[in-house]
């Protein structure tokens, strides 16, 4: 199937594994929402040949917030299926400042898809997992912007 990107701009207020389980909740019922073939998250999840060999190819293959941001290695299996906080530095260096808001976010990602190459959604560089930056409205956390890839 090969690899796929994924970002969304979701709510944020203070619990970031609360914000990514909000937006699995609708990305969920946008995908699955007719029951066909999953009546929940929690199906889908069992369902471990189709989650370790195809997977969903949305923010649904993270199923763990992790506290470090150092980027994962794909010799750290327990590396997988998780979202964590792009490193501040890098947040400066592609924003300019450590509290950027969601037009910045939204700018930099329609950015990325025209040049992929050194922009803020090459910061991804192993399948299968994600990161996530705090966005701000009034220098005051709202929002997260979560991307990630999934597929090989």
């Amino acid at each position: 199937m090969g690899a796929s990107g994924w970002n969304y701009v979701t709510r944020y207020d203070g619990d970031v594994e609360a914000a990514l389980a909000a937006l699995q909740a609708r990305v969920f019922q946008q995908e699955y929402g007719d029951g066909a073939r999953y009546r929940s998250l929690e199906d889908l999840y069992k369902d471990e040949e189709f989650m370790g060999t195809e997977g969903t190819h949305t923010v649904l293959d993270i199923v763990e917030v992790v506290a470090t941001d150092d980027p994962p290695t794909r010799l750290g299996l327990a590396d997988y299926s998780t979202l964590r906080p792009l490193a501040l530095s890098r947040v400066v260096h592609h924003f300019g400042t450590d509290r950027p808001s969601v037009d910045q976010y939204e700018e930099l990602v329609a950015a990325a898809n025209q040049d992929y190459e050194s922009s803020l959604l090459d910061e991804c560089q192993m399948r299968w997992t994600g990161y996530y930056i705090v966005l701000c409205t009034e220098d005051r956390p709202t929002h997260l912007g979560i991307f990630g890839f999934s597929g090989d």
